[in-house]
């Protein structure tokens, strides 16, 4: 509920340089901005490529001093910050990408007479991790300055029109066949956001002159486990009945994919879930009457977005797509192991009387065993696995058509075969759309 009328009219010759424009929670902050008039400049890393119109550089990693953002913020009247990581890998660190650079940044700010800053930062204890304890020292850093600039602590944010990392497992687990999976026993309170009211109250900060520190939560506090009910029931999938994990288990796994640096929630979420993650008691009310903005309860929300075909699809694959992928670097690893250990005289046999017997095919079969292998290991690894994928497509292309014309009886194989190849080529192409998770 707004209090204040529609401030789209009043911002209209601004420019708001967004950081960390490719992320998800960008998205719907560069969309309020728009309604509200502004122009919008994109902060990207260095991706090769010149930048476009609408575009400035912002590698919070490799930008560490006032000087190197005098560029990017030229033309500029106010900064938003939304840029964060998960965890640390190689040169993007909590220090440098939520602490260093942005400091960097908001001097430049000061140095270069940008008159606003907002940072978007995130709500919960500093012990918690290294997420939230570099989020936190940046927070208090930035309002030091002299600077106007305003920092609002969200608690989980969600949105009915898509979802990413650990929003997109929650719904996940909501969505599960049969049973909602819940972690623990979901008895932990959170105050879940909308992605779209936190974008409103942030290009309401952008324009205005508020200053402080605004944790930003919905009306009420719920628990997980109410939370999950309704998105099952958003995504009009029948059933209440749910299956409650036990903690340690949940640990566990969140303890292997901090390992592995992979997965969707860290060491540093799981934290976050279990003390609860909600505001102070007047939070709601003070954030209200500051930006004239309240943000909305999750039924509400849902209410008035439909859930369609395409978010159970996206719910149900979120399993599926890894299991698909695991079920390819398998599949390559066992022709692998074929091609390797199949002895020469099978070959031989196998090839004779066909334009395939003058054509080496031991060498072959083990030269295409190891690109199997080379495959299946860059898949498993996640090195580029859209490459991966489609370089796997080519292959069985290439096999399915050679084999066939050459080996027509293969067609023929009790146990499948070639034919089989019908299957996982479109297993591939799924595997590939699958494979762009942002």
């Amino acid at each position: 509920m707004d209090d204040t009328a529609p401030a789209q009219r009043t911002d209209t010759a601004r420019t708001a340089l967004v950081i960390g424009a490719n992320g998800f929670l960008a998205g719907y902050l560069i969309a309020a901005l728009h309604r509200h008039g502004w122009r919008v400049l994109r902060g990207v890393r260095d991706s090769g490529r010149a930048l476009r119109e609408d575009e400035r550089a912002a590698d919070l990693a490799r930008m560490t001093t006032p000087e190197d953002w005098r560029d990017s913020l030229r033309g500029v009247d106010a900064v938003v910050n939304v840029a964060g990581i998960l965890r640390e890998t190689g040169v993007q660190t909590f220090q440098t990408i939520h602490v260093d650079g942005p400091l960097a940044l908001a001097q430049a700010c000061v140095d270069h007479g940008v008159p606003r800053f907002v940072q978007i930062s995130a709500l919960g204890q500093a012990e918690d991790g290294g997420f939230l304890a570099s989020k936190h020292r940046f927070d208090e850093a930035l309002l030091a300055l002299p600077l106007s600039a305003v920092v609002l602590r969200p608690s989980i944010v969600y949105a009915a029109s898509g979802s990413y990392g650990g929003t997109s497992l929650l719904r996940a687990l909501a969505a599960f066949p049969g049973w909602q999976l819940l972690p623990g026993d979901g008895h932990w309170p959170l105050q879940p956001v909308a992605a779209e009211d936190l974008g409103e109250i942030a290009a309401r900060a952008a324009a205005g002159t508020q200053r402080g520190i605004y944790e930003i939560g919905g009306p009420r506090t719920m628990t997980l486990r109410e939370y999950q009910t309704q998105w099952r029931r958003w995504l009009r999938i029948d059933g209440t009945r749910a299956i409650d994990f036990p903690q340690s288990l949940v640990s566990l796994q969140v303890a292997i994919s901090e390992r592995l640096g992979r997965g969707p929630v860290g060491e540093t979420m799981w934290r976050m879930l279990r003390r609860g993650n909600i505001t102070a008691a007047d939070a709601p009310v003070r954030v209200q009457a500051d930006f004239g903005h309240a943000a909305r309860d999750l039924p509400q929300v849902l209410a008035a977005t439909p859930s369609q075909v395409q978010d159970r699809w996206q719910a149900q694959l979120y399993f599926l797509a890894p299991t698909l992928r695991l079920a390819i670097v398998a599949l390559w690893l066992i022709s692998a192991v074929a091609g390797w250990l199949t002895s020469a005289a099978t070959i031989e046999a196998m090839t004779a009387g066909s334009p395939m017997q003058a054509m080496h095919p031991v060498a072959l079969a083990r030269a295409t065993a190891t690109l199997d292998a080379m495959l299946a290991a860059g898949l498993l690894i996640g090195w580029r696995p859209r490459w991966m994928l489609g370089l796997m497509g080519i292959s069985v292309l290439a096999y399915t058509v050679v084999f066939g014309i050459l080996l027509p009886m293969q067609w023929l194989d009790p146990l499948g075969g070639l034919a089989k190849n019908l299957v996982v080529l479109p297993a591939l192409a799924v595997a590939w759309v699958l494979a762009y998770r942002r």
